[in-house]
């Protein structure tokens, strides 16, 4: 293209009628951002009515409040503990606070493994409750001391709870760790996120 046809090209968009072209395709271009923008703020205004899933991370150090301890008659030492916890969440999220109840089933091979499951029952300051069913894989690995060590690392799911928690959903990651201060305390942590639908 040579300067003339650029000068003759730069020209034509210049003319009256090439501008008002221009400005109704501007016109309709603003026209659908505004749309798009009136769209995503219903959407949101949607979204806010059904539930919007919220991070959950909380820990909560659980003591033992009644167990029955079974060592199972078999070669390897292998026992069931069935223990009802308490304690308190601590962190970020709707379940900030709440008291915890845990009713688990930890089923162990101690310097092997397990299969560590139950539920939490989380009864928030109103007296809403929510019920989280969770299992964990229990594995041994050598510790620095040449002890084994139990990692105790699993998931969650919430199942149901009452009041404005009746429809509450969600799921993540747990651990359970030794509390090194009392030998049958346990610090259980949930990582996640939870929908509560409106």
């Amino acid at each position: 293209m040579n300067s003339r046809e650029v000068f003759n090209m730069l020209r034509a968009l210049a003319t009256p009628a090439a501008i008002i072209q221009r400005d109704k395709s501007f016109r309709r271009r603003a026209s659908l951002k505004g749309q798009l923008v009136l769209a995503v703020v219903l959407s949101g205004v949607a979204f806010t009515r059904l539930g919007w899933a919220e991070p959950l991370d909380v820990k909560a150090i659980m003591s033992p409040k009644e167990q029955i301890y079974v060592d199972l008659p078999t070669p390897q030492k292998h026992f069931v503990l069935f223990v009802k916890r308490e304690g308190k969440a601590a962190g970020t999220g709707i379940l900030n606070g709440a008291e915890l109840t845990e009713y688990g089933m930890h089923d162990i091979r101690p310097g092997l493994d397990g299969s560590p499951r139950g539920y939490v029952i989380a009864r928030l300051p109103n007296g809403d409750q929510a019920v989280i069913q969770w299992e964990v894989q229990a594995v041994f690995v050598p510790g620095p001391d040449n002890k084994p060590r139990l990692l105790d690392n699993g998931v969650w799911r919430l199942i149901g709870g009452t009041g404005t928690l009746e429809k509450i959903k969600g799921a993540g990651t747990m651990h359970i760790k030794a509390v090194s201060l009392s030998p049958n305390d346990r610090e259980f942590t949930f990582t996640g996120e939870i929908v509560v639908s409106k």
